[in-house]
């Protein structure tokens, strides 16, 4: 152990001072594919308007992007282990900007959950290369415990940002715009991580198998897949043998690591309960919240009538407690302990969410405000903590893979989320029943109901968005009762699972 921290201590003195401006780069790496994924639930309701997405089409649109970059994520986070994490990044940054301009232009709903399946693509390369590179950078304990933070409070910032910058763009100008804002953004990332990354890789790194590639990506798609279309349309014979396919897939890759000598993904991993304890907290915790987040926005402009910008403000209590609790705590953990700071965290959000069963169509913002307040800060502590501990698990050369594994963690959560949350709210409001005439498409969606409302006379026009409101209100109710059970449960079970874990310590 006094080995280990002399090591330590000499590798801190020779780190070079300009790994906090590597830091920058990584921080706007992360920070933008936090606002990617906050601006398009903004977006949707124009998206609706302009594209005439079906209901499923919609949710499509919503999800495809976490079904691909969870299913590439580990294969991703292996390849930059063997390629190198600098170059992986900036190549997937490249891409991720060209494809911003595809989903800006797109004209038409098949279109849009094509650009959005390959921007998943790209995003699966950033990610984890992003912390693999903060654990290869920072080797002191505490300095690593900030840079998380740092990185966490990023991609909170990201939420604040992307609602914002999202709101006024939709005010201004088209839908297509806050994808476009990417791309200045993925030049300067480019241009700055050139000259400021340093490349690190696994020096001993095995032959990137293409069999467990394609294993990993058809079974959690499949997976994925299945759960949605068996929340949506029940359970049918297409789920069924979806599912089947997809956990035979998953099996397959399982089996392959432990067969091979230089696998995609070190199973073994999973024997340390820290490690397993912390992914299946990130995952259940995403997966309680991602369904209400994602038609929180369409709660704010379809239902109570705000603005884009106005309810990018309306959001921002979430990021900015995610912000503060993320930077302190990496202190909080060692202060008292890693599942006081991790349950705690997630409890808060849980309880949270059953406040929000509490909404209507008139809610004052005082009670919307302090809840997601409540859920920010309770994610900051519980995403940052349940970082550090996975990279702290492995070993530097490992940093990559288990990175891929924490960040399919959180898209593999936010898939199901969306699916499954997402599906009670879609179909609660589906089964509502409106006036005489009202057309198909009012079922389909609530922005559906509101573009038909807009050709109907006044009288039947506020009877059926009242109609339309109150339902989707009640889904979304159903919604966050379901949430706040998956969260409390979360909080219990890392209670114990994370028991006796602590962060690295220089001390």
């Amino acid at each position: 152990m006094t080995s280990t921290l002399r090591s330590a201590r000499t590798t801190r003195t020779e780190q070079p001072p300009g790994r906090w401006i590597a830091l920058s780069v990584l921080v706007l790496a992360v920070l933008l594919v936090a606002v990617d994924a906050t601006v398009l639930g903004l977006a949707t309701p124009f998206i609706s308007e302009d594209l005439d997405p079906s209901g499923t089409q919609l949710l499509w649109i919503g999800d495809v992007y976490s079904f691909v970059i969870a299913g590439l994520l580990v294969s991703m986070g292996s390849l930059g282990d063997r390629i190198g994490r600098k170059r992986i990044l900036l190549c997937g940054a490249t891409a991720f900007g060209l494809i911003s301009i595809l989903n800006a232009y797109a004209t038409t709903a098949g279109t849009m959950i094509l650009a959005r399946a390959l921007l998943g693509v790209a995003g699966a390369t950033l990610m984890p290369a992003t912390l693999a590179l903060i654990r290869n950078i920072f080797h002191d304990p505490r300095e690593r415990s900030l840079a998380i933070g740092v990185w966490g409070a990023a991609a909170s910032a990201g939420t604040a940002v992307g609602p914002i910058v999202g709101g006024f763009l939709l005010e201004h100008f088209w839908w297509g715009s806050v994808f476009l804002i990417n791309v200045p953004v993925m030049v300067v990332l480019v241009l700055v991580g050139l000259r400021t990354l340093p490349e690190s890789r696994n020096p001993n790194p095995g032959p990137w198998d293409l069999a467990s590639v394609v294993l990993s990506l058809v079974g959690m798609i499949a997976v994925v897949y299945a759960v949605k279309e068996a929340a949506t349309e029940g359970l049918t014979w297409v789920s069924l043998g979806t599912a089947v396919l997809g956990a035979a897939a998953l099996y397959g890759f399982v089996r392959r690591q432990l067969t091979m000598q230089t696998p995609l993904l070190d199973m073994r991993l999973f024997r340390r309960r820290g490690f397993s304890g912390a992914v299946l907290a990130d995952l259940l915790t995403v997966l309680g919240m991602a369904g209400l987040v994602f038609f929180l926005s369409q709660y704010l402009q379809l239902v109570q009538g705000r603005h884009p910008f106005e309810a990018g403000l309306a959001e921002l209590p979430a990021a900015v407690g995610a912000v503060a609790a993320g930077l302190v705590a990496g202190r909080a953990a060692r202060r008292f302990s890693v599942r006081a700071v991790v349950s705690g965290g997630l409890a808060a959000v849980g309880f949270a969410l059953a406040a929000l069963t509490t909404l209507d169509r008139t809610t004052g913002y005082p009670l919307l405000g302090v809840a997601l307040l409540v859920v920010g800060v309770g994610a900051g502590f519980s995403f940052t903590v349940t970082a550090d501990v996975i990279l702290s698990s492995v070993p530097k050369d490992q940093a990559g893979a288990a990175s891929a594994v924490s960040e399919t963690a959180y898209e593999l959560g936010a898939a199901l989320g969306i699916a499954l949350l997402g599906s009670i709210v879609t179909g609660v409001y589906r089964g509502f029943t409106g006036p005489a005439g009202t057309p198909d498409s009012a079922h389909e969606s609530l922005g559906g109901a509101v573009e038909a409302a807009a050709h109907l006379p006044a009288h039947t026009s506020a009877e059926l968005l009242t109609a339309a409101r109150d339902s989707f209100v009640h889904g979304l109710h159903l919604a966050s009762g379901a949430g706040a059970v998956v969260l409390l449960a979360t909080a219990v079970a890392a209670w114990f699972l994370l028991r006796g874990q602590k962060l690295e310590d220089n001390h």
